[in-house]
């Protein structure tokens, strides 16, 4: 990142209307890609949760928050800060285990999906414990609340990469979130774009170009689309960001754990020795 663009993400002014938000680029608008990401994650999601729920903390009382693959917890990390007695939305909840372990530990918290058997999936576990976080089905690009009602947002790994419109979500956070509150997401980083979904030998070799952003699509037999994924450059996050009138305070991109042997898709031990699987996006609302 040149030095120029640095010192601007830091900038704590308003937000300057002459920075440019990323066009939407490729032919997948909106409504096509939450139709397909809709209909992938009802379908997917018990098998997502037979292979991942247990790390995620799905089925344990009270829920957990891991905010990658590499398994940074919140717990270690405090990427919100204090979290007790605050409003906080986690976006692209999935099953909500870490809204449910928000509220565990003093949160009020709110999930929002769009996929609703995921949703149903964490409405199980919760009914299995006695304890409610509320849920909400709807897309992250049109956040059904009003503005300026949570003290923080946050997102691990839901919404950001499957919506068209990913400067839209900044700017809809940024309108919900009260001045000064924390926005954190985690996403795949952004560089991993160049490289096949392998994580062994095959995966090291870079493929597709860093700036190509045309969503990855797949479709079933009779060519509908079941599956997209946006990609955005590190550049065109922070520019998110800015214009949507937020201070990037961190990127963080976690390292592989040494003694850590769990392979998730693309991650592995292989590919974490060389280059990062995750960013991490720490920001706050200007005000």
């Amino acid at each position: 990142m040149p030095s120029d663009e640095a010192d601007s993400a830091h900038s704590t002014s308003s937000p300057d209307p002459a920075v440019r938000a990323p066009r939407i680029l490729g032919e997948v608008d909106s409504v096509t890609s939450d139709r397909a990401s809709r209909w992938w994650w009802d379908h997917d999601a018990d098998n997502y949760h037979v292979e991942h729920g247990e790390f995620l903390g799905t089925y344990s009382t009270g829920g957990d928050f891991v905010w990658c693959p590499e398994g940074v917890r919140e717990s270690d990390a405090h990427l919100l800060g204090d979290i007790v007695g605050r409003d906080i939305l986690e976006i692209g909840c999935g099953s909500a285990p870490c809204a449910r372990w928000l509220a565990a530990h003093g949160a009020r918290a709110v999930g929002v999906d769009l996929s609703r058997r995921m949703l149903g999936i964490g409405l199980d576990a919760m009914a299995a414990e006695g304890v409610r976080v509320p849920l909400v089905q709807a897309t992250a690009e049109t956040l059904p609340f009003a503005a300026e009602s949570f003290d923080a947002a946050c997102s691990a790994f839901g919404a950001v990469p499957f919506v068209a419109d990913s400067a839209g979500v900044m700017a809809e956070v940024a309108r919900v979130l009260k001045p000064g509150g924390r926005w954190v997401f985690a996403v795949n980083h952004p560089m991993r774009w160049m490289f096949l979904d392998d994580p062994g030998p095959e995966g090291l070799t870079v493929r597709i170009p860093y700036f190509n952003r045309t969503p990855y699509t797949e479709t079933d037999a009779n060519g509908a689309l079941t599956y997209v994924e946006h990609h955005r450059t590190i550049g065109d996050r922070v520019r998110e960001l800015r214009s949507a009138g937020f201070v990037l305070d961190d990127i963080i991109e976690p390292e592989w754990p040494d003694g850590f042997d769990r392979e998730w898709g693309q991650w592995s031990p292989l590919r974490g020795s060389y280059f990062p699987g995750t960013a991490i996006f720490c920001s706050h609302k200007t005000g």
